[in-house]
């Protein structure tokens, strides 16, 4: 049938399963916005600004599963994507962000509102398009979905000129075809790590996002029983392995735990399973687990050996592997390895001041209350670390956070995003102060959709984890991270159209929190705590793991 180029859009993504769109109109991208009044399948989000638009898109991608999908229109609409762009790269979720520029005469003239998208997003992106010719708009479509999906995923950018939106072209419907397989290994790469795995006496698990990206959870689980290793996680693989599990042992790196940093450190194999070995996990790359051989299993073989080096590798899907590997191997014992990860889970537990209103307190009462079934997203510093910490994920796609970008302000887009795309979730957004104020603003998309997500304020009049910094190694010179103002995040909130509730006690949390669940729209809990709490344990930038310290160590490094 004959349709427009902005009719074709729409159909695409209907092929595509497409439900929900989140963006923001403007003068060229009208026509796919006309053609999108015109249909009842797919629900449109307006948010604020187009970089919520980008991070709703991505925590609705994390949440589900699905391609996330995000609109805007050339010139500054285009570019304010482009944070949310370079999130969902980083972190590898699968978005398509679909910009229309100016008409194809015009380009490359400085018109109103042009700019090269697509050449600004070449390195944050899998692929860029820019369709200039209508004939090739629904193949380029159903392309970018192939590949926002396929092996390691990541966002890919469609940019359409204004005048094929406006063109007229045959459509065909085009049913979604299966992704190919990214296996890269041979039945030698297998053996080898059978090998590694049969001759470790103290082997260890080092879980990455990876595991969840590729469905592999349960396959992680039979795996870490049958050769009996304990499991730590990065940020980003929270939840693939069961928080609450005797064998979990909690986050690796620069604010993991004492136990996974030592374990990892005394191990003689060494699994990371889905991920990429970034500095804030390895520190000292010439440190770590230097005693221990290396088997790297990653979809992407650009991540073997790029920053530690390998003693096995196997290139493919980790759920593919892994269901291969438990065939081969028989239930394997290391009753005293893991006698002795559970000493140091006794030696070294996280602990925080308990005597007033802190971060920690606040998130082990959310996990409580909500039983650790919700969907928790953050923003990033230490309310981002404490959340990774205290809560007890057990689910996969449970725990949303900017990790390799670190992007302020993404954690409010990303929980209206997890919550329209899981409705029957509860969705806590944790942010900083300094956090929050950068997208509040979204909270007026939440309460025009009386999306009844959760935003909790930890409030501390400071830029938390710089100070921090400041303070162990800067000299306590607090250089602008101070936020004492006049601002009042309370009347903020209900003047943007949401509940809002200040939590000064401790007694006042459980409260606060069951009174906004049972609440049938958007709620603000604003949270205030002392300014020099800090997040323990950690590792100095350029340490090694095995060094992490907590406030105890400080104080006694001090005296």
């Amino acid at each position: 049938m004959q349709l427009t180029g902005a009719q074709i859009v729409i159909q695409c993504l209907l092929e595509q399963g497409v439900d929900t769109v989140f963006g923001y109109p403007g003068g060229t991208i009208l026509n796919i916005y006309d053609a999108l009044y015109q249909q009842k399948e797919i629900r449109h989000i307006l948010t604020s600004h187009e970089q919520g638009a980008a991070h709703a898109a991505d925590g609705y991608a994390r949440a589900t599963g699905k391609v996330g999908v995000c609109m805007a229109t050339s010139g500054p609409g285009a570019t304010n994507l482009v944070t949310g762009i370079a999130t969902a790269y980083m972190d590898s979720v699968p978005m398509v962000a679909i910009t229309a520029n100016v008409n194809l005469p015009l380009l490359g003239k400085d018109t109103f509102q042009e700019v090269d998208i697509a050449g600004v997003t070449m390195p944050i992106t899998k692929h860029g398009y820019i369709v200039k010719d209508i004939s090739i708009l629904a193949d380029t479509i159903r392309k970018a979905f192939g590949i926002a999906r396929s092996g390691r995923p990541g966002p890919v950018l469609v940019d359409i000129t204004k005048d094929v939106t406006a063109a007229v072209y045959e459509y065909t419907k085009v049913p979604p075809c299966e992704l190919p397989s990214s296996a890269k290994y041979t039945q030698e790469d297998i053996e080898a790590a059978l090998t590694l795995i049969r001759e470790a006496k103290r082997p260890y698990i080092y879980l990455g996002g990876g595991a969840i990206i590729s469905g592999a959870c349960e396959e992680v689980r039979e795996f870490a029983r049958r050769i009996d290793a304990p499991v730590c996680d990065t940020l980003m693989g929270k939840g693939a392995f069961d928080g609450r599990d005797e064998m979990y042992t909690g986050m690796i790196g620069m604010h993991g735990t004492k136990t996974s940093n030592l374990g990892v450190s005394e191990c003689d194999l060494l699994i990371a399973l889905g991920a990429r070995f970034s500095d804030r996990v390895v520190g000292n790359a010439k440190r770590f687990a230097s005693g221990a051989r290396v088997l790297h299993i990653d979809i992407d073989a650009a991540e073997i050996n790029k920053n530690i080096k390998t003693d096995t590798s196997i290139v493919g899907d980790l759920k593919e592997v892994l269901t291969l590997l438990n065939k081969k191997i028989d239930q394997m014992s290391h009753p005293k390895w893991h006698a002795h990860i559970l000493e140091l889970k006794e030696q070294f537990p996280l602990k925080y001041e308990k005597s007033e209103l802190s971060c920690p307190y606040i998130i082990e009462e959310i996990d409580r209350i909500t039983k650790g079934d919700a969907i928790i997203t953050t923003d990033v510093g230490q309310h981002q670390m404490w959340a990774a910490q205290y809560y007890k994920y057990t689910q996969p796609r449970s725990f949303l956070s900017s990790g390799g970008l670190g992007t302020m302000g993404y954690g409010l887009g990303a929980c209206i995003g997890a919550k329209t795309g899981c409705p029957e979730k509860i969705c806590i957004n944790i942010a900083g102060d300094g956090c929050f104020r950068m997208n509040l603003n979204e909270l007026a998309t939440a309460s025009r959709y009386n999306i009844p997500i959760i935003q909790v304020v930890i409030n501390n009049h400071v830029l938390g984890m710089v100070r921090q910094w400041q303070t162990l190694f800067y000299g306590q010179r607090y250089s602008q991270t101070v936020l004492e103002d006049k601002v009042d995040f309370c009347k903020v909130s209900e003047g943007l159209g949401c509940l809002a509730i200040r939590v000064t006690k401790k007694e006042e949390v459980a409260p606060a929190l069951e009174k906004a669940i049972r609440a049938d729209g958007p709620v603000v809990i604003e949270c205030v705590i002392p300014k020099d709490d800090k997040v323990f344990p950690m590792v100095s930038p350029g340490g090694a793991i095995s060094e992490a310290f907590d406030g105890d160590d400080l104080a006694a490094r001090r005296v």
